[in-house]
């Protein structure tokens, strides 16, 4: 039977990471390999399919633990709505990769009282949390040289975080903030300078094709040839950058940006499993 735990990680500014652990809770005394979920720009851990994914990669054998970036506008006091969108107006790439370190430095804290093998974790992210997982297994060399995440899988993942025109900047720096409308929940969704500050200084360690390029450990890609939000043309550039006898590119044909699903949640699509059987069997292969 799969259990859910509500866990929030300590930052070290007071911020809270806020996750969800999906484990068997049929006592093994053996460790199993954790996945850890990273969401994408306008989401959450708990949108849409994610939480049948995270459930579904389970009972496949993994412990599995998605979370919420610190600024993501959702508060655990509701954790459906957009409700801080004061704090999504201050977020950055550089927040979210810092959120990430937390979530890996974090592990330790509980790997053994829900038996994790800390020497074999995978990440999955979707869309922008598909460019930040890329940094961060790059990046993923402590100071022993020892590599926590061991496998790598994107879904829809973007090919660069800098996508907006000179004119959009422009208009950016003038008035100190871009909005973004959520046409789900008729939201307009202000990004504040400090975005567009932090794509420019951090712009050599925010190259998310430079650091594919190094990442020493085996990478899934997949994406949805009708992704209108994302092109699979981004994949395709990924995969170029990324070591061939390390990486696999997967396009799914006839299908978008969250592969079918929806939030909220009206069931799994073809597309959508699809997905999950290809992210459990590489994580079989590469994992355990």
């Amino acid at each position: 039977m799969i259990s859910i735990k509500n866990l929030s990680l300590n930052k070290a500014d007071s911020e809270f990471i806020h996750s969800s652990l999906f484990y068997n809770s049929n006592k093994t005394t053996s460790k199993l390999p954790l996945i850890i979920f990273a969401h994408g720009f306008k989401g959450f851990k708990d949108w849409g399919g994610f939480p049948y994914l995270c459930q579904k990669l389970a009972e496949e054998g993994f412990i599995v633990l998605s979370f919420n970036f610190s600024h993501n506008g959702v508060d655990i006091s509701s954790p459906m709505d957009f409700t801080r969108l004061d704090k999504f107006a201050l977020n950055t790439h550089s927040i979210e990769l810092n959120d990430m370190n937390t979530v890996l430095n974090s592990i330790a804290v509980f790997a053994d009282e829900y038996n994790i093998d800390t020497n074999k974790i995978g990440l999955v992210g979707h869309s922008r949390g598909g460019g930040v997982s890329i940094i961060a297994a790059s990046e993923d060399s402590r100071k022993t040289g020892f590599s926590v995440i061991k496998a790598l899988v994107t879904f829809a993942s973007i090919s660069k975080f800098d996508r907006y025109t000179d004119e959009q900047k422009k208009k950016w720096r003038e008035k100190g903030f871009i909005e973004i409308p959520n046409t789900r929940t008729n939201q307009m969704m202000r990004m504040n300078i400090e975005m567009l500050n932090d794509i420019e200084v951090n712009s050599e360690r925010l190259n998310i094709l430079n650091a594919a390029s190094k990442l020493n450990k085996p990478y899934l890609i997949i994406h949805g040839k009708e992704d209108l939000a994302v092109k699979y043309t981004d994949a395709e550039s990924i995969y170029s950058s990324s070591c061939p006898s390390l990486t696999e590119l997967h396009i799914i044909e006839n299908t978008g940006h969250t592969f079918g699903i929806e939030h909220p949640f009206k069931g799994p699509t073809k597309a959508f499993d699809e997905v999950i059987g290809l992210t459990a069997g590489f994580f079989r292969k590469n994992l355990v």
